[in-house]
This record gives C-alpha cells, structure tokens and sequence, in this order.
C-alpha cells in the first residue's frame, strides 16, 4: 500500500543546502525509491530524515521550477516576506508552516504571491485529493449558497436526506451523523461507542474504555490530546480525559491484550498513520484488528479522515484488505476542501 502513499512537496531552505534532499517520513523509503526511479535527476539523493509530519519532504525543492514554468499572475500586492511577517505577528501559534507565501491553486498547481509554480503533493492533508478549485465541486457549493445558506438541523432540509442516502448506500453504513470538522467525526465516535459499550455491552456506568496507538493524531481537541504520544501536542494542557488506552501501533499481540478488559468498549485507529509519518501496518494487520474486535465484542472505529476517498488507490484503505470497521469517520476530502464536513 505504500506505493500510493503521498507526501508533500516543499521548498529548499538554510537547513537543506542541496535543493535536491529529502526528508522522507518514516516508514515512507519505497516512495523515496519509487519518485528516484521514475525521476532519475532525483539521483540517489532521497533519503530518509524525518519521522514528524509537520516537517514536510523535502522534495524536488528548488529544482522542481524547471518543470513548472512561472505563470503570468495579478502583479504583486504582497511579498512572500511580508506574508510571513503578518502571520508571525497576528497569529496565535500552532504548526511550523513551509515558507511559501501561496494564493491560488488549479489542480495539483499552487503558485506564491510573487508568482511561482508548486506541484502541491499535500493536498491540504487530503482536503484536496480532488484537486484545487475542481469545478464541479465549485459549481455545487455555488449553486446551493444562492438557493439556501443555512438552516441548522432545527429544521428539515430536502437536500440533507438526499446527501445521508446516498453516502450510507456508497458506504454501506445504516446511518450517518455530518459533522463539521474531522475531530468532530473522532469526538462523535467516541461518543457513540460509550454510549453502545452501556447500552449493549452493560460496561458499569462510567468506566468504558477506548483502546488508541501510539502515534495516532485525529485532531488537537482535548479528547484528541489525551490519546496522544506526541509532547507537542500534550504538554502544557492537562489534565487530560480518562478512560483512553494506548497501545503499540501494528501490533496485534498488544491488541488481544488490551481487548481483553471487559470494559473496552472500542478501538481506534488510521488504517495507514499520517501525523506519525505515513507509517503503513504490516499486510494483515487491519484484517487481523477486525478478528480481534469481533473476538471480544469491540467496536472497531477506522479513522480515514486522511486515508480514505481516492487517498492511498482505493475507496477506503481498509478496502486494501476487504475488511469493514463498525465506525468508519471520514472528512477532509469529503467536500474536496471547499466546506468544512466531516461524517
């Protein structure tokens, strides 16, 4: 599976004078060896460096301009310098942005404020797996923003139904809750599977459990941070939720273990690990989560906010081994980043 894995493409800076090294995630060297071999001025300069999402791959760099010719632009109102000025200054700090000054993208180009062509291998963490401003997902929220902008679920909508029958029918799910954001889809099912562990499985009230990773993100909510194993995440913002678990990643042996506590109620995961560094399970593994879950009455909640739609060649990722989770959460490319939706 790790052939369709992508990666981001970002720019040469101070910290990486050979405008042609890579920074490739952990767990990601057969991409590396795929672009080599497909792009032979890559030479054998990938390597691989990094193993935290936020620093990006440094790939193609500089030398990527050769094959994307600077377009002709809206002259300069702002230079990419003083992008990054205004953000350092008024904005609240939260990730550790590429310097790239970008305002506008078509498909998988974005370009800079000064007019400089990107190949975008990001994809806005899949928000955009469809491509930037695809018009037929433009022409969609245009032409509903000029018939109805909002109504709340305070009423009926006749368009809503339509959206809920077909994606459960797409997915084969009995029913579906829209959300907003992709934690809101992780908050969600967390939610629900408390509320089932009660319900069906008489877990004692206030003590249902739900089993994570190590290196899972699913969003910077304090739910989200309490499961996390990443200091950058947690630090400073205790104290955190109970009732959360956290095991080794692709490790089955760990996983029949922690299940084996009557009150788990579910287990979460990301069939293919983004944040962590696009690190793909061994083949097996998500077949073997689905015994294990259905072993000992488990629901199993599969995080394909990043993975799924189109991301890793299939539908979904866990279709690579043609299993089906209890809860399946889903966003980002759901809308193709044109609106915030989650499910």
């Amino acid at each position: 599976m790790s052939q369709f894995v992508s990666s981001a493409v970002s720019f040469s800076s101070s910290k990486y004078p050979d405008s042609l090294s890579s920074a490739l995630y952990k767990g990601q060297l057969p991409l590396a060896q795929m672009l080599s071999s497909r792009l032979p001025w890559l030479g054998n300069r990938v390597v691989a460096a990094q193993p935290h999402f936020h620093v990006a791959c440094q790939l193609f760099c500089n030398d990527l301009r050769m094959f994307s010719k600077e377009e002709p632009g809206p002259s300069v109102q702002i230079t990419s310098k003083e992008v990054f000025d205004r953000e350092e200054k008024y904005g609240a700090h939260n990730y550790h942005p590429l310097p790239a000054a970008l305002c506008r993208g078509k498909g998988v180009f974005m370009w800079d404020v000064e007019g400089k062509k990107y190949y975008d291998f990001l994809s806005a963490y899949s928000s955009v797996n469809q491509g930037h401003c695809h018009p037929k997902i433009v022409s969609a929220l245009k032409q509903q923003a000029e018939v109805l902008t909002l109504t709340s679920r305070a009423f009926y909508s006749d368009v809503l139904g339509e959206y809920e029958e077909f994606i459960t029918r797409l997915f084969g799910y009995d029913k579906v809750l829209p959300m907003n954001t992709g934690v809101e889809g992780g908050e969600t099912a967390c939610k629900l599977a408390r509320k089932w562990g009660y319900a069906k499985k008489q877990i004692p009230k206030n003590q249902a459990k739900i089993v994570f990773v190590e290196g899972n993100f699913w969003g910077r909510t304090l739910s989200a941070i309490s499961s996390s194993t990443d200091p950058s995440s947690y630090e400073g913002f205790g104290p955190f939720m109970p009732g959360f678990v956290i095991i080794p990643y692709n490790n089955l042996e760990a996983l029949d273990e922690a299940l084996k506590d009557p009150t788990v109620c579910a287990f979460m995961v990301e069939p293919i690990q983004g944040e962590a560094g696009v690190v793909v399970p061994d083949h097996g593994y998500l077949h073997g989560v689905r015994e294990l879950c259905s072993k000992y009455q488990v629901l199993w909640i599969a995080d394909e906010i990043q993975t799924g739609l189109g991301r890793t060649g299939k539908r979904l990722a866990v279709d690579h081994e043609n299993v089906r989770p209890d809860i399946l959460i889903l966003g980002k490319a759901l809308s193709g980043g044109v609106f915030p939706v989650s499910m």
